[in-house]
């Protein structure tokens, strides 16, 4: 035995001082340690454990998560010598022909980051012609056939994850040809599995290869052959190459619908679960992938654009056939499934496909579903009482308003009712359906029967139901409190529909948040949100009730930091209650929480001393509610907060608290006003930091660009000593560009932009207020020229132009005639005219009144 197959052995137990040997020599000599693992890995009569580990180990040398890291590691093997790098492939290929069945496999994952390496620019020629050989040579055997179908696979997953150079067509031909060559009907069961995963893996590379219609055959006819395999683990992995196929070609499927329609609907109808629910995954991405092509189609057809895509409607034209099929499925619940609601099977996933192809075609799925409804909803089985409540329940989110609201109307004493069911799944399936109605419908339920509905799901709160159940009933009343979300009668009348039964929902909720199982199922969390959602609704009539409310909040916000309760509980208790706080403070006003804004800033303070981000994250929120109702009075508190405050906003990695933290200071800002300025100083320092750590994810920093312009207004002219740092990073920030076709970029600048022109704004305005708009004078040509740049990107969308029209409107009211003659240029036109064409009427008033101060500047004296 080797002293390396020692260390490993050694290392496989834990033991640190292999560990260490093995990190040593990796530092020492890179080069000869991955060589020398990798012949460890291809010596026959070696231990098997060092084997593996030793295999692993070249791995993770090339595979990280982090990009950064993974560019790194992938740095190193680039930059060993040719010779060093040739040893290491030729050990993997001769470990993939091992005896061993976990050599091969370890070999396979090994030889594949390697592949990942080099393959995308031609540095490993033998690579191919050996997974070549080794899959349709009879001589190497199965399981060297198998090992090396799956090195492909793993070789295209890798690289389908990384930024690679486009990979060759002829590279993708020789992938291919040894993939469809292990997948044909005359391989063993074994190989032909390990080949349709390599082949889902490969189908990102092979658009040329669809393009061709008789490549396109090939493929095409191989898989659904493969979906009649003997072997169900072979027909699953085909049913999952289909669904990628529908995913990434759909263009090219019209003619192999009639095929795949009868394969997918057999294998739903009388194949084994699991290959069943990947068939009907077939039909849940062609109704995703369709209801994305017509949202596209709609929202060009407004502009009078003609779509580059047709959607071929496969979903719509096969709703008579395939929800029965889902209906049916909707009915084979496990006999125990009432007491797991996390298991995902048949009934589960024909849920799901019911529910998209429901959104897909809206309308049309309705008189398919209501017949088995109507028939089954109070059926003796329960089986069918869940399916079909399910199932009114899953085409609620498609329908219309109109189509629908008759029938739920009707249905609402229906489900009162079906909430005592004797059957527990049921119990939890008509409270989602009276969730979605809720949220969807909340119009259509009769007014009479809110009551009954309020305390219907109230009793599904207490100690008599499981966490399950209770939380879907927190849920539920989360909804049902998210319907008055746009309810303007509390402000007209003075009350809402909510009045007569906050108390008791408030009391209820509670109680169910104390459960000595609340934890379960994320009963608790439910539970505050649905508090936090009736108080934020809550009329003016309730105040008495909020008025209450606030100090018990904080009481018990207090009692908690001597409970004796795990520190997950309790930090996620802790958060819930900030929370509270938080919400209450938004509604109530400043003379009702001053005299308890000293207690409520000692607890919440003391929660900031928790590493929790969550509860950090709900303690600085309320903290900025506090800020917000007491205003000036806040001033007294700020210098406790203060570390805290830098804390948070240094946290760059738990970027949840920083972000939380840069909207505090926003709110302190405004809250304080001029009294900011002492502390000033290390908080811009601490903002300058955040832009400049390149760990801190990116949505972040817009806004802290913004927070600049709220530390301005608030400090007028004592935002002088920071102007020229951050004018220099919003001009950094104002060249940052996206790449056309990339959407979420795209949307990502747009809002940056918005947060650049908001920081602008507020420093206008504070140094103007601090009669200093001297000191912008110098920056005015670069701001006119981003504005520019945003006049002429066709990307921006209407909050983007908004922003831009009213800096335009700031900038020539507060500087005058300073800016005469640069704002008299026709981009600055052009974008007033858009602005007061906009369908927006916010930007149309925010352009008629930038149009009005531009043209009296133009024509003054």
């Amino acid at each position: 035995m080797t002293d390396l197959t020692q260390i490993l052995i050694a290392a496989a137990n834990a033991d640190k001082n292999a560990e260490n040997s093995l990190n040593e020599w990796q530092e020492r000599n890179f080069p000869e340690f991955v060589n020398a693992l990798a012949a460890e890995l291809a010596t026959e009569g070696r231990d098997i454990r060092a084997r593996q580990l030793a295999g692993i180990t070249v791995k993770n040398l090339l595979a990280a998560i982090d990009e950064n890291l993974q560019i790194q590691k992938h740095d190193a093997w680039k930059a060993l010598q040719e010779e060093a790098r040739q040893g290491v492939k030729v050990h993997l290929l001769q470990a993939l022909r091992s005896k061993e069945t976990m050599a091969r496999h370890t070999a396979a994952q090994a030889a594949a980051e390697v592949a990942t390496i080099e393959v995308p620019y031609d540095a490993w020629p033998e690579f191919l012609p050996a997974m070549l050989e080794n899959i349709t040579t009879e001589a190497h055997g199965q399981g060297t056939r198998i090992a090396s179908l799956e090195c492909l696979g793993y070789t295209c997953e890798r690289m389908g994850n990384l930024d690679v150079p486009e990979i060759s067509e002829t590279t993708t031909n020789t992938f291919l040809t040894a993939i469809v060559d292990g997948i044909q009907k005359t391989r063993p069961e074994d190989v032909r599995l390990a080949a349709a995963c390599a082949l889902k893996n490969s189908l990102v590379f092979t658009q040329n290869n669809f393009e061709k219609k008789e490549e396109r055959n090939a493929i095409m006819s191989t898989v659904c052959e493969a979906t009649i395999s003997p072997d169900q683990r072979v027909r699953k992995e085909a049913f999952d190459c289909l669904q990628t196929i529908a995913f990434l070609y759909y263009e090219q499927l019209h003619e192999y619908m009639i095929p795949l329609f009868d394969l997918t609907t057999n294998a739903i109808k009388a194949d084994e679960e699991s290959v069943a629910t990947m068939a009907l995954e077939f039909w849940n991405v062609l109704a995703e992938t369709e209801e994305e092509m017509l949202l596209d189609e709609a929202e060009l057809q407004d502009q009078n654009i003609q779509s580059e895509r047709t959607c071929q409607r496969y979903t719509s034209s096969a709703v008579e056939h395939v929800v029965p099929l889902l209906l049916e499925a909707m009915t084979k619940q496990a006999e125990d499934a009432d007491l797991d609601f996390d298991q995902f099977g048949l009934s589960i996933a024909a849920n799901t496909s019911l529910g998209l192809i429901a959104q897909t075609v809206g309308d049309q799925v309705t008189p398919a579903v209501l017949p088995f409804v109507q028939q089954h909803i109070q059926s003796e089985n329960w089986h069918y009482r869940d399916a079909a409540t399910m199932a009114f329940a899953s085409i609620l989110e498609g329908a219309t308003a109109d189509s629908i609201a008759a029938v739920v109307h009707q249905s609402i004493a229906v489900l009162i009712r079906a909430l005592n069911d004797t059957n527990t799944l049921v119990q939890h399936s008509t409270l989602w359906a009276i969730s979605k109605i809720c949220e969807l419908h909340s119009r259509s339920i009769p007014q009479q029967e809110l009551p009954t509905l309020v305390n219907g799901l109230l009793s599904k709160l207490d100690a008599n139901n499981t966490p399950h159940v209770a939380r879907q009933a927190a849920n539920a009343l989360f909804k049902l409190g998210s319907a008055f979300d746009s309810d303007a009668t509390g402000q007209t009348t003075g009350t809402n529909l909510i009045s007569p039964f906050l108390q008791n929902l408030l009391q209820q909720l509670m109680t169910a948040a104390d459960r000595h199982d609340a934890n379960e199922a994320n009963l608790r969390v439910a539970a505050f949100e649905a508090m936090n959602c009736f108080l934020t609704n809550s009329a003016p009539d309730s105040k008495p009730l909020l008025l209450q409310l606030l100090p018990v909040a904080n009481e018990r916000l207090k009692a908690t930091f001597g409970m004796q309760m795990e520190k997950e509980c309790k930090d996620g208790l802790q958060g819930l209650l900030c929370s509270m706080i938080q919400v209450l403070c938004q509604k109530l006003d400043r003379e009702n929480i001053t005299p308890l804004a000293d207690n409520i800033m000692q607890n919440v303070l003391q929660v900031l001393q928790v590493k929790s981000s969550s509860a950090q994250q709900e303690a600085l929120s309320a903290i900025a509610a506090l800020a917000d109702a007491v205003e000036l009075d806040f001033e007294k508190y700020m210098s406790a907060l203060q570390p805290y405050l830098l804390v948070a906003l240094r946290q760059f990695e738990a970027y949840g608290v920083c972000n939380v933290a840069v909207g505090l200071v926003g709110d302190v800002s405004r809250a304080l006003e001029a009294k900011i300025e002492p502390f000033t100083k290390d908080i811009m320092e601490a903002l300058v930091e955040s832009l400049k750590d390149p760990t801190l994810h990116r949505s972040v920093k817009p806004c802290v660009l913004s927070c600049f312009g709220e530390i301005a207004t608030a400090i007028n002219f004592g935002y002088e000593p920071y102007l020229q740092l951050s004018m220099m990073l919003l001009m950094q920030a104002s060249a940052t560009d996206a790449p056309q076709e990339d959407d979420e970029m795209v949307e990502y600048i747009n809002g940056l932009r918005e947060c650049v022109l908001e920081a602008y704004t507020g420093i206008i305005t504070g140094l103007a207020d601090g009669n200093r708009l001297d000191l912008m004078t110098p920056y005015i040509g670069s701001v006119l020229q981003f504005l520019n740049k945003i006049a002429n990107d066709q990307n921006r969308d209407d909050a983007l132009m908004q922003k831009a029209i009213g800096l335009i409107g700031d900038v020539t009211q507060s500087m005058g005639k300073a800016v005469k003659v640069q704002i008299n240029q026709p981009f600055i036109a052009s974008l007033l005219q858009e602005g007061a064409r906009s369908p927006s009427p916010e930007t149309v008033n925010v352009a008629n009144w930038a149009m009005g101060v531009v043209q009296a500047l133009i024509q003054s004296a």
